[in-house]
């Protein structure tokens, strides 16, 4: 048989392709083509982070939950970085250098040990937990902080007494008004009760008479804050508290002023402006680290916070866990 052309012709089996090479840093080009989004990721991390005043609390107080763990967002740092080493990808590195800049520019001078030696005045702020299983104990552990002033919030009526009784030694004056009070080794005088909005008492001001002169003293607990997954970060009676008790130290008559509280907030969240706009934080001026004091068991957040106004404050440090579900907050401070 005489083959024809184009019978049976079998096509000549294409060469196999060769493997794709894995990304290597030697490729010049590529390296820098590669991961532009995780590029484009951090960008927008350090956006979020530069402009967190400007993201709204309309919906859900996004804006003042996203304050609360501010310093958290960092964490994505290392995370883009792992990726983008993984992707040997020189555009994202360099890209990670700008939410790294941002976040050092915010927080970098918390990780400086700024704290000092000495102080006039030894103060402790306190959330002991009206559910505190343990007032006794609790009581027992501030009276050994060796502290001038000791500041109680979340106080139950029920504990007042185990205070008071565990106290009596070394603070021979205090106060207590509805579910806050203050401890002191140094006289009292003039204490009212402020108005947070609540219906009952949760903050006091009263005079510290020190041998430099009075300070005015503010024990405060401001409402409590909720994550909820329809209403959002739920800080309405929180923030209207704040502004409350901000209008109550644009009042004060005294010159140096001491804010000691629970204030379920930091001073990164806008909510707490009217305060933090008039007052120094002794964590941010002499504190060594971010001075975490929530929850107890795993703090995450400061929202137990030490305020001054002509006050210098000289070191600043979180007490080890009572049975509170808070850490205490203690500062040194001079005149």
């Amino acid at each position: 048989m005489v083959d024809t052309p184009g019978d049976d012709d079998e096509k000549s089996p294409e060469p196999p392709k060769a493997p794709r090479e894995p990304a290597r840093w030697g490729d010049r080009v590529g390296r820098w083509r590669r991961g532009v989004i995780i590029a484009v990721v951090a960008v927008v991390l350090a956006l979020v982070m530069l402009l967190h005043s400007r993201v709204p609390n309309r919906i859900g107080n996004l804006g003042s939950l996203l304050e609360t763990f501010l310093p958290w967002a960092g964490l994505a740092i290392p995370v883009l970085a792992a990726c983008a080493a993984l992707r040997r990808s020189a555009t994202a590195l360099v890209a990670l250098l700008v939410p790294l800049l941002v976040w050092l520019n915010l927080f970098g001078g918390l990780l400086l040990d700024k704290t000092g030696s000495g102080g006039a005045l030894m103060v402790v702020s306190h959330n002991v937990d009206a559910d505190n299983q343990d007032p006794a104990g609790t009581a027992a552990a501030l009276a050994a902080s060796d502290a001038d002033l000791i500041a109680l919030q979340e106080l139950p009526q029920r504990h007042v007494a185990t205070y008071e009784e565990a106290l009596a030694a070394e603070y021979p004056y205090h106060t207590v008004a509805g579910t806050v009070g203050l401890w002191s080794r140094l006289p009292l005088s003039e204490t009212t009760e402020l108005d947070t909005g609540m219906g009952w008492t949760r903050a006091l001001r009263t005079s510290v008479h020190t041998d430099s002169g009075e300070v005015a003293v503010l024990v405060a607990h401001l409402p409590s804050v909720r994550v909820q997954f329809r209403a959002g970060f739920t800080a309405e009676q929180r923030d209207d508290a704040a502004e409350l008790l901000g209008r109550a130290i644009a009042d004060e008559p005294l010159s140096r002023l001491l804010v000691l509280g629970d204030l379920n907030g930091t001073v990164n969240d806008r909510a707490l402006a009217p305060l933090t706009s008039q007052l120094r934080s002794t964590q941010g001026a002499a504190g060594a680290g971010f001075g975490f004091s929530w929850p107890a068991n795993f703090p995450v957040t400061r929202i137990d916070q030490i305020l001054v106004r002509e006050l210098e404050p000289v070191s600043s440090w979180t007490l080890p866990a009572t049975g509170s579900d808070h850490l205490p907050v203690a500062a040194r401070l001079d005149f």
